[in-house]
């Protein structure tokens, strides 16, 4: 079974497990760089971007990732995980991976009460997937080796891939549809690349 971690320092880590599971992948929380061994894949899950990245940095996880993601390792950032991936991160004072070439506005749409779910056509999906929204960053701008995938009706853009490397502003991993989580062990499959041995 595909070993695939999810960054648990912080955040909604465990519903992002429960889908890796029902999807048949294996998830291992990942704390400290050991934990990155045999690994094929990481998630970085939802929560507060700021308190992720400072205890990234702390767990000494922050150099270990930024070498996989340039060489390969699928990574997938949901809400303030795609902050952490983000190349340019608005509003965040911590170093993050800065391994996606996509500029991100945290808290782009107000705080907790102006949270929101909408139903979102996706590139690649048949039929709309329901977004929740909470907190959440928008991304502002996107390199030209970034697919968007999903676009609110506005057209701001809240759902990119760059190769082997996903952004969502929303959570998928709240609700019960996988495709996204599919999506993701579908670049993992792919990749030629493992965790740190």
């Amino acid at each position: 079974m595909t070993k695939v971690g999810v960054l648990a320092l912080q955040g909604d880590f465990a519903e992002h497990e429960a889908a890796l599971r029902r999807a048949g992948a294996e998830p291992v929380q990942v704390r400290l760089p050991r934990d990155l061994a045999g690994l094929r894949g990481l998630i970085i899950p939802g929560g507060e971007s700021t308190t992720i990245t400072r205890l990234m940095n702390s767990y000494e996880l922050l150099e270990p990732l930024r070498a996989l993601a340039q060489n390969g390792f699928p990574i997938w950032g949901t809400c303030a995980g795609a902050i952490v991936l983000a190349r340019e991160a608005i509003g965040l004072d911590q170093p993050n991976i800065g391994a996606m070439d996509i500029t991100i506005r945290r808290n782009a749409f107000g705080s907790q009460i102006d949270s929101f779910e909408v139903d979102l056509p996706v590139k690649g999906m048949t039929g709309l997937f329901h977004a929740v929204f909470i907190r959440a960053p928008v991304i502002e701008a996107a390199g030209p080796g970034v697919e968007v995938l999903a676009r609110l009706p506005d057209g701001r853009m809240v759902a990119a891939q760059q190769g082997h490397l996903l952004a969502t502003s929303f959570h998928p991993e709240l609700t019960d549809d996988l495709r996204f989580h599919r999506l993701f062990l579908d670049l993992v499959e792919a990749a030629p690349v493992a965790g740190i041995k």
